[in-house]
């Protein structure tokens, strides 16, 4: 007799099967078969990334989280979108600990998107990687109807994920700044407890995020130099980059054009 993990991959199996069929109804005969299965996949595949719940935070389950879930995923490697779902689920167990509420799909879909702007396809040609990143998350966003009072938090979340700013602003613009601290530098982690943060790293393992993130830092910085001035990473830039003239406060006080 199967066993209870052997029931349940059955039981999952037939509930796809059923869904299967019905989709091929639903479109119109056996030449739709493969369009059915692409929309299986679609309705489907962020349930498959994503459990229910991680240490005790639940996961929403709204069908624009999966969406953004489901971009995040294909738009990054997999290192860097575990971090992105570690940030969400390592600000929620902050802000749980100190009794802060927020807007659970509002941080979730901020932290899964907050850094497309590492990524060459989402990055503009002067923009800082937190920018590129809220506009990113925007246009999807907006694509998708989302009420554009909700874009902008959103938007303000990514936007300042690396500013002391965003620990002044709303409960989700606060989440995912110091979520990504925590799971970039450690910042706040010894307040959360092990056993959360062991099931966390199980769930989505770092899978070398140190190194791998700063591949992607250090490819920013080449690509644009000049446009980490004044943000994050306006010190890694300047160490990595050379033969470029970073401009400097000094230098620009002294080319100030008024005589004083």
């Amino acid at each position: 007799m199967p066993g209870l993990i052997e029931r349940t991959e059955l039981a999952r199996r037939s509930h796809a099967r059923t869904r299967r069929a019905f989709l091929v109804t639903l479109l119109g005969g056996a030449a739709w078969v493969i369009r059915a299965a692409a929309l299986e996949r679609a309705v489907t595949s962020a349930a498959r990334v994503l459990p229910d719940s991680v240490a005790g935070i639940a996961i929403p389950s709204t069908a624009v989280a999966h969406a953004a879930a489901d971009f995040a995923a294909g738009a990054s490697p997999d290192f860097l979108f575990n971090h992105c779902v570690r940030t969400f689920l390592f600000g929620a167990l902050l802000s749980q600990l100190h009794g802060v509420r927020y807007d659970a799909e509002l941080a979730f879909i901020a932290s899964v998107l907050h850094d497309l702007g590492l990524i060459e396809r989402y990055s503009s040609k002067s923009e800082p990687f937190e920018i590129d990143g809220a506009d990113a998350a925007k246009r999807f966003l907006s694509q998708r109807g989302f009420p554009n009072a909700r874009i902008e938090v959103i938007w303000d979340a990514i936007a300042m994920h690396t500013s002391a700013l965003s620990g002044h602003k709303g409960p989700e613009v606060a989440l995912v700044g110091s979520g990504a601290g925590i799971d970039v530098f450690g910042g706040q982690l010894h307040q959360l407890a092990p056993a959360s943060v062991s099931t966390v790293l199980t769930h989505f393992p770092r899978l070398q995020f140190n190194a791998g993130f700063e591949r992607l830092l250090l490819d920013y910085c080449h690509r644009k130099p000049l446009a980490q001035i004044g943000t994050w990473t306006d010190e890694l830039c300047r160490s990595h980059v050379h033969g470029v003239a970073f401009p400097t406060i000094e230098r620009g006080l002294k080319a100030s054009p008024f005589n004083e």
